[in-house]
């Protein structure tokens, strides 16, 4: 399921590295689920995911090992910045993507963050290892094609 930015998306934090470490097969859009104060650190873009990733646990999507920052003028409500999240999606989609993680070498990434009529998204996405093979071919190619625009350009 393709996803398109919508003039009211609100972009939160992007998983850069994802992309070059990553081939991505498949995305979905989720939601999350937050607590507190995290809604309002969100907002002010105060989130990593560059290491995170989601698994399944007893039928239900969990993300792991992001990093949503203390809101600041929060206190005893801040939750752990490092907590599990349970990530929002329907059933059907849910199978599908159980189906598709029996493949050997696939991997759940969160590719983005962002707020979507002011709710909170995640991109997921379902990814394959590249080999180091892979990552200098797509270097090369993006360079040829910087050095195509450029040449043309003028």
């Amino acid at each position: 399921m393709a996803v398109k930015e919508e003039p009211g998306d609100t972009l939160v934090a992007t998983n850069r590295k994802a992309r070059y470490e990553y081939a991505v097969i498949q995305t979905y859009e989720t939601g999350i689920v937050l607590k507190g104060t995290e809604v309002k650190s969100l907002r002010q873009k105060q989130a990593n995911i560059a290491d995170g990733y989601a698994m399944i646990r007893n039928g239900e999507l969990w993300l792991e090992a992001t990093h949503i920052s203390p809101y600041a003028h929060g206190s005893y409500s801040n939750v752990d910045p490092l907590r599990r999240r349970k990530l929002l999606v329907h059933k059907k989609e849910l199978r599908k993507i159980v189906g598709q993680m029996q493949d050997k070498g696939l991997t759940l990434i969160p590719l983005k963050v962002y707020f979507t009529h002011g709710i909170a998204k995640v991109l997921l996405g379902v990814c394959r290892g590249k080999r180091e093979y892979d990552k200098r071919q797509d270097i090369a190619k993006r360079d040829a094609e910087r050095a195509i625009r450029r040449h043309v350009a003028g």
